[in-house]
């Protein structure tokens, strides 16, 4: 669960002639002293490879940053009611209606299976197992891939990734986190050939062009990512397809490794349409996977859907109640229970409880009072998130993405179920123009 920058210390900067490195647990960055004409002390030193300040950040014009809103529950009636129609009005003739893509994938089918495995763990499963499922159906699952987890706490889904790709040589996968993980998944794998690094780093300064594995091999990338927090996702987006912009297909390549038999009715490389010699239109990143998550903690400033959101009238203004009024969609929901979690599930738990608090504390506001019922609000709520995420939508096309969401799992499951997905576009001259 990345999101953006250190919590609480959006303006912050490390005392001077200290490192740069912010420890998230003590809430500060670190105070030890780097060597001269170096940002980071010989502790957080990697982070001197791949850190570039705000590189993901998104806005620069300082005036287009919104000034602080009164909190939505302190609006009028009349206020409310213009947000809604303006709501409406900029989702009119835009397919908002997600179809389901609930899939599965062998490599989990002996884990779902386990009578062993509590109804949390058997939910997360079924979770992971629907990501491969549709990873596989984009032909996402091949060799000679990075796979870039985002947020990736204690690693789970690049473990069952791995454990999917048993008979696929040459697998690379990068560990982005900006936390210290405990009980972190990266030393069950069996296979050699499977390489682990983690990036301890938030994704806002992390440049894929500096990691050293990538810089030397220029492998293609699939960005992965399960419930990545908010803003994240956006910042994990303009990391994939803006700021890594190395060609996969320069002189010093090294040729992708052949897929071992077993393999070769299963899984394929993405690979773009028509000539596969060419190069015009091939892209770095071979595929983006995301299941998204707490929209509520968006922020206009990294937004990718800025772009999209003007072209409909609406601003930096709109944008915050909109991404407040996306916890409605959870109104009416199950109530978060007392049972204690384990270090196994907690983090999605982490995610859901935050958005069901907020919808409780914003649906309970008196301005709300006889005027929206329950599953108006939750009507709006899940309008809201999804004009959100149809940003993030058309920002992928826009860069030359053949990109879709879908429900990945039921409700029922996980309230947080719509998945991004994203390849490159076979046509390129069938990008869409801005929605004017």
């Amino acid at each position: 669960m990345a999101a953006r920058g250190p919590p609480g210390a959006a303006m912050a900067a490390p005392e001077p002639g200290r490192c740069a490195h912010f420890v998230l647990r003590k809430r500060r960055f670190c105070r030890m002293i780097p060597a001269p004409g170096r940002r980071f002390c010989g502790e957080h030193g990697h982070e001197e490879v791949y850190f570039v300040q705000d590189i993901n950040a998104g806005l620069k014009d300082v005036a287009e940053i919104p000034e602080k809103q009164v909190p939505l529950s302190l609006l009028s009636v009349e206020e409310l009611q213009n947000l809604i129609i303006k709501l409406k009005k900029a989702s009119n003739g835009l397919e908002l209606h997600l179809k389901e893509q609930i899939l599965s994938h062998q490599a989990l089918q002996e884990a779902l299976n386990d009578p062993k495995n509590g109804e949390s763990a058997f939910k997360h499963l079924k979770q992971q197992a629907s990501i491969l499922g549709n990873m596989e159906k984009l032909h996402l699952l091949g060799p000679g891939m990075c796979f870039v987890e985002f947020g990736a706490g204690r690693g789970k889904l690049s473990h069952w990734v791995d454990i999917a790709l048993e008979n696929v040589e040459s697998v690379q996968f990068l560990l982005v986190e900006r936390a210290t993980t405990r009980f972190k998944v990266d030393g069950k794998h069996k296979r050699r050939d499977s390489i682990f690094e983690r990036l301890q780093v938030d994704i806002q300064h992390l440049c894929l062009n500096k990691v050293p594995i990538l810089e030397k091999k220029r492998l293609p990338v699939v960005g992965i990512g399960k419930h990545l927090c908010g803003a994240a996702t956006d910042l994990a987006l303009r990391c994939l397809v803006e700021s890594y912009t190395t060609c996969c297909d320069g002189e010093d390549e090294e040729p992708a490794p052949k897929r071992c038999r077993a393999a070769q009715t299963e899984v394929a490389p993405h690979k773009p349409a028509g000539n596969a010699s060419t190069t015009e239109d091939h892209k770095p990143v071979a595929g983006i996977v995301i299941a998204l998550c707490c929209h509520h903690k968006c922020d206009w400033t990294h937004y990718v859907g800025r772009e999209f959101f003007k072209s409909v009238g609406l601003g930096p203004v709109e944008f915050h109640y909109f991404q407040r009024m996306s916890s409605w969609a959870t109104c009416g929901m199950r109530e978060t229970t007392s049972k204690a979690s384990t270090s196994e599930d907690s983090e999605d738990q982490t995610n859901e409880e935050h958005e069901r608090t907020l919808s409780r504390t914003e649906s309970g506001s008196d301005t709300l009072q006889g005027i929206l019922s329950v599953e108006e609000r939750k009507e709006i709520g899940c309008l809201c998130k999804r004009l959100i995420d149809h940003g993030r939508v058309e920002y992928l096309q826009q860069q030359g993405y053949k990109a879709a969401l879908q429900y990945y799992t039921e409700s029922a499951v996980s309230l947080e179920n719509v998945l991004l997905t994203a390849v490159p576009n076979p046509n390129p001259s069938l990008i869409p123009e801005p929605n004017i």
